[in-house]
């Protein structure tokens, strides 16, 4: 799995790079936001990689947030890495945590590929979603996160998840989770 990349830019578009790291070039997706804000030739990019049956994809990020974003949506039934680099590059990641906060609809609507479903799955699969500022702060939020997500992806109802978790107190994301499935098969 290849989690950050360094090398030299062969070709830049708006949403894609050509990175030559030792001879070898990578094809390496990246969201406007980021693309706008590489200005060197030489970049070094947290990467998330993606394999499936037909394809191996990197998607890059300078922004640790953004890229935070981006594996949070792609986890969202529906949404894929295409919708994920669309909405980093509608939003920044903190634009982002104030249109979930604010549960704006109507915002989240401007990214192509999503509809009116769609955005109400993502407000309410996101009501949680903390951008990093103050680790202190937010390690908290995104534990109890992740561990949703988690539970999510087992099987478990999303309103039982979250009324667990409540009631379960743990400093990691596999902590709250074995409080949660104690708790779940009472």
């Amino acid at each position: 799995m290849i989690v950050g990349i360094e090398g030299i830019i062969e070709r830049k578009e708006p949403t894609l790079l050509n990175l030559n790291v030792n001879g070898i070039i990578y094809e390496i997706f990246v969201s406007v936001n980021c693309s706008s804000k590489i200005i060197d030739n030489k970049v070094k990019l947290n990467i998330t990689h993606i394999i499936r049956e037909d394809s191996q994809t990197l998607y890059g990020f300078l922004d640790p947030n953004e890229k935070k974003l981006f594996d949070t949506v792609i986890k969202i039934n529906g949404v894929g890495p295409k919708v994920a680099l669309a909405i980093c590059s509608t939003f920044t990641p903190t634009s982002f945590a104030q249109i979930v906060s604010s549960n704006d609809i109507s915002m989240l609507k401007r990214v192509p590929g999503i509809g009116p479903k769609g955005a109400s799955r993502i407000l309410v699969e996101l009501s949680g979603f903390i951008i990093d500022g103050d680790e202190d702060e937010n390690s908290d939020a995104s534990i109890h996160l992740e561990a949703s997500l988690a539970l999510e992806s087992l099987g478990f109802k999303k309103d039982v998840v979250s009324k667990v978790l409540k009631s379960c107190v743990g400093s990691n994301t596999g902590d709250l989770v074995k409080q949660a499935l104690k708790q779940l098969q009472k």
